[in-house]
């Protein structure tokens, strides 16, 4: 039986080293293809058949939440599964939301990595006992505020909440200014705030930005 052909996209070195040396220990496993960013991500799956994407939530010029549909768009039976730095309370269901077929903390056993490859390439979501209770608890609608915004008012507030003017979200979202502080109404309202140092106050909180 051929190998599971893996991409694994993350902004750091070592991290996409490590992953691959131990990954390749497995004789089912064979890393194909490697990149550090989000667009180089959509490239990676426009490129290079992969039955897995091991994809970073965070990175610097383009996030796995940003990046996810249009990387899925370019491989639809690839299975995306994401492996971030926050738990999965913070980002878990909104991803899979979005079509990733599981969520991992980078903190969790490797053989739990392993095992979720497994899982996804064949076809079948990865859900650990923490997702499951959070798809649980978001299916009954007991979640946190921030997990009732749509995906673009999530990307919108992430940045304002880092501190980006709405003309600078509306240049890296290709949005205008107008449309962002449409958005940011909508988010304020939903989320209880009141200012931009509300909504980092909130994110910092709930461990949405560092």
């Amino acid at each position: 039986m051929a190998p599971t052909r893996i991409g694994i996209v993350d902004d750091h070195v070592i991290t996409r080293r490590s992953l691959r040396e131990f990954l390749e220990a497995h004789a089912d496993l064979e890393v194909v293809g490697q990149a550090n960013s989000g667009r180089g991500a959509i490239d990676l799956a426009r490129q290079v058949p992969m039955d897995v994407m091991l994809l970073d939530m965070e990175m610097r010029d383009q996030s796995g939440f940003d990046s996810i549909s249009r990387i899925m768009a370019h491989a639809p039976k690839m299975a995306v599964l994401m492996l971030s730095g926050y738990p999965s309370i913070h980002y878990g269901v909104a991803m899979m939301k979005k079509g990733a077929r599981g969520y991992l903390n980078k903190q969790c056993e490797p053989s739990e990595i392993v095992s979720a490859i497994r899982t996804v390439a064949s076809g079948k979501q990865y859900v650990n006992q923490e997702m499951g209770t959070l798809l649980f608890d978001d299916l009954s609608s007991v979640r946190a505020p921030h997990l009732r915004l749509t995906d673009r008012e999530f990307q919108v507030m992430i940045k304002l909440a880092r501190g980006r003017t709405p003309a600078e979200v509306g240049s890296e979202l290709s949005l205008s200014e107008k449309t962002v502080c449409s958005y940011r109404v909508k988010i304020v309202d939903k989320l209880g705030v009141h200012s931009n140092g509300d909504l980092m106050y909130y994110a910092l909180k709930h461990g949405l930005i560092d």
